[in-house]
């Protein structure tokens, strides 16, 4: 175990890396289950562990697990909206979007779930989050963020008056937080997989009601 504290750069820690560190052992994987039922480690997927209490030294990065455990994805809907203070809700689930098939995971430390998004749309308004100098995590900006959240969440808004409906009332977003978005990301988020929400959002924001 002491190798392994001592090689490991964050708190998340893979199969590859962890058996790299046991290979010593005549029989790692013996000593990996070893270190399971201790609790020195805790199993957060198959494939995937952090350290256990004992043994950590910082807290681990829920949104770098979410990246690990299911993949490609990124952060984003609820849970990067409330990490940006989009919406006023205290968000208990870590929420991604990926282009494979939609999928949850409940784990020891909560629970994981995904959204499913076309490949093209998938690579437009990301960010490479950097928490810590060995803890980086793919996320949406502001913009992807609200996107997702109104075309995986509500689907095709047929207006204007519809849209903003949603996004005063039930999302509860603040008018001043739309003003910031970025519109000409929004329009290069539509141009990679156009959607008619999408395009209402951006004439909400240009002023223009269509």
């Amino acid at each position: 175990m002491a190798i392994l504290r001592s090689r490991a750069p964050s708190e998340e820690l893979d199969y590859g890396f962890v058996m790299d560190c046991l290979k010593e052992y005549r029989f790692p994987r013996t000593k990996l289950t070893q270190l399971l039922k201790s609790k020195s480690l805790l199993r957060v997927k198959k494939g995937v562990y952090v350290f256990g209490a004992l043994f950590m030294r910082k807290p681990y990065s829920l949104e770098t697990l979410a990246n690990l455990l299911y993949g490609p994805s990124y952060i984003s809907l609820e849970w990067a909206l409330q990490r940006y203070g989009m919406i006023p809700e205290r968000v208990e689930e870590v929420t991604s979007v990926t282009f494979k098939r939609t999928q949850m995971f409940q784990t020891p430390i909560g629970r994981f779930s995904y959204a499913h998004r076309p490949i093209l749309s998938f690579s437009v308004g990301l960010i490479r989050q950097q928490q810590s100098e060995y803890q980086s995590y793919l996320m949406a900006s502001p913009e992807k963020a609200l996107v997702d959240q109104l075309v995986i969440r509500r689907g095709q808004v047929s207006k204007i008056s519809e849209l903003e409906e949603i996004l005063f009332e039930d999302f509860r977003i603040e008018e001043e937080d739309l003003q910031k978005l970025d519109i000409a990301l929004l329009k290069k988020i539509n141009e990679a997989y156009p959607h008619i929400t999408i395009t209402h959002l951006i004439n909400l924001l240009l002023g223009t009601k269509r």
